[in-house]
């Protein structure tokens, strides 16, 4: 598929048939996320299928009580991992002048999203839906324990793959004009755009971050920095 259409015409899947996403086509997708960029090429991110069945079930409690986690024929987390580097510096007996710190922590977050992103737009090349799942910042001692996740690993995005429903007729998501969000050399701080879009984006933006979900994820993220700091 041309690029610019997969880009322009995806949205997010949550409801998949029953087709299973095959080993060669995951592999297509997963070898497209190493070519991501990466900061000094380091790939500080790891990638963690999730195949166990009990795992899903579990997830699908922890973020946020979503069932369709559970039910995704492919379920794939992208974590900041700066855990595997030092550790093979400790391994080596290099000097280490201290441990990583959320500075490291901001670059290993941006290369498991980066990552997470071109595996979407590779998965959407061949058919594939997908789904971000935020949450999965949320319940962080629970999160932890699923994954067995060590200090400096960080659950960056979680993400669902099947084939949409033949049937899934809705329509894209709208997104405000390219005017509203585009600034020129500075950033300038202008009024909140007007219309029915920006709108309806600021008012979902209060109850988002309102709601019990956010506070917990702020609770949780808090969590997830004090073990980088």
């Amino acid at each position: 598929m041309d690029t610019l259409s997969v880009i322009h015409n995806r949205k997010s899947i949550r409801i998949y048939d029953d087709r299973p996403v095959t080993a060669e086509t995951r592999s297509q997708v997963l070898h497209a996320a190493l070519r991501s960029p990466t900061a000094g090429a380091l790939m500080l991110y790891s990638i963690i299928e999730i195949e166990s069945q009990e795992i899903k079930e579990a997830l699908s409690h922890t973020c946020d009580e979503q069932p369709f986690i559970a039910k995704a024929p492919w379920l794939v987390l992208f974590a900041a991992d700066y855990q595997r580097l030092y550790d093979a510096w400790l391994a080596e007996s290099k000097t280490i002048q201290r441990k990583p710190g959320t500075g490291d922590l901001y670059i290993a977050f941006c290369d498991a999203l980066i990552a997470a992103q071109t595996a979407v737009i590779a998965a959407e090349s061949l058919g594939l839906g997908s789904c971000y799942i935020g949450d999965i910042i949320e319940n962080a001692e629970k999160q932890r324990e699923i994954l067995s996740l060590p200090d400096y690993v960080f659950p960056a995005a979680l993400l669902c793959f099947g084939y949409p429903r033949e049937d899934d007729s809705r329509k894209l998501s709208p997104r405000m004009p390219l005017d509203d969000v585009l600034h020129k050399d500075r950033y300038s701080r202008k009024q909140y755009p007007s219309g029915e879009v920006a709108e309806a984006i600021k008012d979902r933006g209060i109850k988002k971050f309102n709601s019990e979900f956010s506070f917990e994820m702020r609770r949780s993220m808090n969590i997830w920095l004090n073990k980088w700091r």
